[in-house]
């Protein structure tokens, strides 16, 4: 029988004790134990996991993705540390194992990754039939997605002074391919790379995609994209304000992500 699974960066993690006491330290995980039923074991989460709003609301605070207070955790005895290679740091994620500290690290970048993903939480959690649901759901949607070889260009800034954006190695890039939607930065390095609003306009989005997080833009932030003003995405009217954690919150959000930016993109 299997005592052990790999989290994303291919470290092995006990399968037992199942977990009773959980820290979670990225916000759309936490909402993951939430929709798995297994939110009445999270003990402690960081201050940028708002959802579910009240289900979240009362739980112990430990700071936040980039800057956990270790101390506070550790107070906490979890049995169990839930973080990401991206959102958190390495440091932190060392300091807990060497403190003793069980921690499952994930880390998806494609939709097929986060439901290999959630089936391996399920098998953590001990909650496999909910776990293989909502992956079973992410995979109907994905194969059911935008399917044509014909793809519209797509911008999508995440950030402003600088702008930057997402490469093609992310989850956000990924979900929007299989929507039909073509990264016209996904050549860039790094994952996050700024970029020249003259040079997204040479690459001509047919669609832009002006996110509430991490960056909140709002119609307020249009006059800024002046360099953009004769894409075809402009010209055609198709810039679109959506929702960032339809984005790039992996998990529970998936299934509807993908079925709402294939309809927008189409």
């Amino acid at each position: 029988m299997t005592t052990t699974l790999c989290d994303d960066l291919g470290r092995s993690v006990e399968l037992e004790p199942p977990p009773t006491r959980i820290v979670s330290l990225v916000p759309s995980l936490t909402e993951l134990v939430f929709a798995l039923g297994c939110g009445s074991r999270l003990v402690g989460v960081t201050r940028y996991c708002v959802e579910p709003a009240a289900k979240v609301a009362p739980i112990t605070k430990v700071g936040g993705t980039k800057t956990p207070d270790l101390e506070a955790i550790l107070r906490l005895a979890p049995d169990l540390v839930m973080a990401n290679a991206e959102e958190n740091r390495r440091e932190d994620v060392e300091t807990l194992c060497n403190s003793g500290v069980r921690v499952f690290v994930t880390y998806p970048r494609t939709v097929a990754q986060v439901a290999r993903m959630i089936r391996a939480l399920g098998m953590l959690l001990e909650a496999r039939e909910p776990a293989e649901r909502l992956a079973g759901r992410i995979v109907a949607a994905r194969n059911s997605g935008n399917r044509s070889s014909s793809r519209v260009r797509v911008f999508c800034p995440i950030w402003k002074n600088p702008w930057m954006t997402f490469s093609g190695d992310t989850y956000a890039s990924d979900l929007l391919a299989h929507c039909g939607g073509e990264n016209i930065c996904a050549a860039l390095s790094p994952r996050y790379p700024e970029v020249e609003l003259d040079a997204v306009a040479r690459l001509d989005p047919q669609v832009i995609l002006l996110p509430d997080e991490p960056f909140r833009f709002s119609r307020k932030h249009l006059a800024n994209l002046k360099p953009l003003a004769n894409t075809s995405a402009a010209t055609t009217g198709r810039i679109y304000f959506v929702d960032g954690k339809a984005l790039t919150w992996f998990g529970p959000r998936t299934p509807r992500a993908l079925e709402y930016f294939t309809r927008l993109l189409a």
